[in-house]
């Protein structure tokens, strides 16, 4: 079988693969020639992180078997046309968890400290104005004893409450499809089980000093003016999870008025161009979507990715294979 890789495959994958037999082809091809190069190599199944595959060649390469995707971009115009032509789709959204979680604590910490502000600052005032910066910046609050208030308690948000519970901080969390669930810590060589079990979202809200949402894509956002206003003064909102989460509008708006203290944002409502508003924002710390995108959590997923394909088209499990 030809596998075409366009990028994002650790090349200890890529290995894994080729060990089991398959012909990889690692080729950055652009978009427009895709399903011309995808049909001329006899292409079977594609590994992408970031090319994004149309559907002309979805339904324009009748030998594809499988698209792969490395990481929680969108580079595949319809899973469901996918499907229809009798595609599999395959990726490891369990593989990027930790990296997502941590950088939920990166916004949390720049928000509360005012990193992402001072980081603009003292580049332009430092040498001149520093004791001025450092009067401005000694308001930060400290996370040990605070409450996070999860939003969306899957793999995610239980790493989140993992490492919250680390701060010292208090975790409570909301989740319809989540009655509770049995957090597995391990702090040196002591092995920690911690049960929580969730509440409704009103209750989170009003209760939790910081807000992370790790949810899935939402027809309408889930946080808006109605929720904001349930929130606790100078609270901190994260959102790593879908972009459409949050009203933008009522989120600027929020902080504007200083209702909210700080937001962190790693997904927007309209990528790849967000609002010029949230990126003007000083009190906004802003990341392009990279919550997955660790050395990490990439080379995870990639493992993840290589058995999958393994198991599927090599006639065995692919982690019998590799026993």
């Amino acid at each position: 079988m030809n596998i075409l890789v366009t990028d994002g495959l650790s090349q200890a994958a890529v290995s894994q693969l080729t060990e089991a037999g398959f012909n990889v082809l690692s080729v950055k091809v652009a978009q427009s020639q895709l399903k011309e190069y995808i049909n001329a190599k006899n292409i079977e199944g594609i590994i992408s992180r970031t090319t994004f595959i149309e559907n002309e060649v979805v339904t324009g390469a009748p030998q594809l078997k499988f698209i792969a995707v490395i990481g929680d971009e969108q580079v595949v115009s319809s899973v469901a046309e996918a499907e229809k032509n009798g595609i599999q789709f395959i990726n490891a959204p369990v593989a990027a968890t930790r990296s997502v979680a941590e950088l939920v604590f990166a916004h949390i910490l720049g928000g509360s400290r005012f990193l992402h502000h001072s980081n603009r600052n003292m580049p332009l005032e430092g040498d001149m104005n520093f004791k001025d910066l450092r009067n401005f910046y000694s308001g930060g609050i400290e996370l040990q004893g605070k409450t996070i208030g999860i939003i969306g308690f899957g793999k995610i948000g239980q790493e989140i409450a993992k490492i919250a519970l680390g701060f010292g901080m208090k975790v409570i969390a909301t989740d319809p499809n989540v009655v509770g669930a049995k957090l597995q810590l391990k702090i040196q060589d002591q092995n920690i089980e911690i049960g929580l079990k969730t509440m409704n979202l009103e209750q989170v809200l009003e209760n939790s000093d910081i807000i992370s949402l790790s949810v899935s894509e939402q027809k309408k956002p889930i946080i808006g003016a109605k929720e904001i206003a349930l929130m606790k003064p100078n609270a901190g909102i994260v959102n790593i999870s879908n972009g459409n989460a949050i009203d933008e509008e009522a989120l600027i708006e929020a902080l504007e008025d200083a209702k909210l203290k700080f937001a962190g944002l790693d997904t927007y409502d309209n990528e790849p161009t967000p609002a010029i508003k949230l990126l003007m924002n000083e009190r906004i710390s802003l990341t392009p979507h990279i919550g997955g995108l660790t050395g990490a959590a990439i080379d995870n997923a990639g493992d993840v990715i290589a058995k999958e394909i393994i198991g599927k088209f090599h006639g065995k499990s692919g982690m019998d294979f590799f026993k």
